[in-house]
């Protein structure tokens, strides 16, 4: 195994279970596993419905801010699932050079035959801070860039893993919808596909 991946990295991150309570921690492959392995519910929402539903909402609720939920999150909150902060070049999906520990650390999990053979969407999240569809465009952005990463500096099959950018369509704070907590990276475990 990688000396790189396996060292000791303190990085914070929100780890989620699948019944949606979080909290604060340091970022380990252990954690990762944890909170991505386990018994899923079958739930047929597609990374490309799931993206167009961001740009339809955009449309049906043109201003400010995104009236709730989109339909289609409501049948992925029981998935397992975590957020974790990636940070980014200020207006860019270039990945700060810190943040290459906690994707090579997701990297390593997901090499584990715990969670091998199943697809994960990677979401990506802004804050309301700009426009609603500028912020979607970078969130997508963003989402590839993880994905990118993944495959091809850590090797993680391509096959399963899925890039989706919601913008700020599904605010993790919405009552401080400028919030640090709502720029986030999330991966959903969909399951075997």
């Amino acid at each position: 195994m990688n000396k790189f991946l396996m060292a000791g990295i303190s990085v914070a991150f929100l780890a989620v279970s699948a019944s949606g309570a979080f909290a604060q921690s340091k970022l380990s492959r252990n954690q990762i596993i944890n909170s991505l392995q386990g018994a899923q519910q079958k739930v047929d929402v597609s990374a490309d419905a799931l993206q167009k539903a961001a740009f339809e909402n955009i449309a049906k609720y043109p201003g400010a801010n995104s009236p709730g939920n989109l339909p289609l999150w409501d049948k992925l909150a029981s998935l397992r699932q975590f957020n974790i902060e990636i940070n980014f070049d200020f207006d860019s999906a270039r990945i700060r050079p810190e943040s290459y520990e906690a994707v090579g650390l997701i990297a390593d999990a997901l090499h584990t035959p715990y969670l091998q053979g199943q697809t994960f969407y990677i979401v990506g999240h802004t804050d309301a801070k700009g426009a609603r569809d500028y912020n979607l465009e970078l969130s997508i952005k963003r989402a590839k860039a993880v994905r990118e990463a993944l495959v091809t500096t850590f090797q993680v099959p391509g096959k399963y893993l899925e890039a989706v950018g919601l913008g700020e369509e599904q605010l993790r704070d919405p009552a401080k919808p400028d919030a640090a907590i709502n720029r986030r990276v999330q991966l959903i475990n969909v399951g075997y596909r």
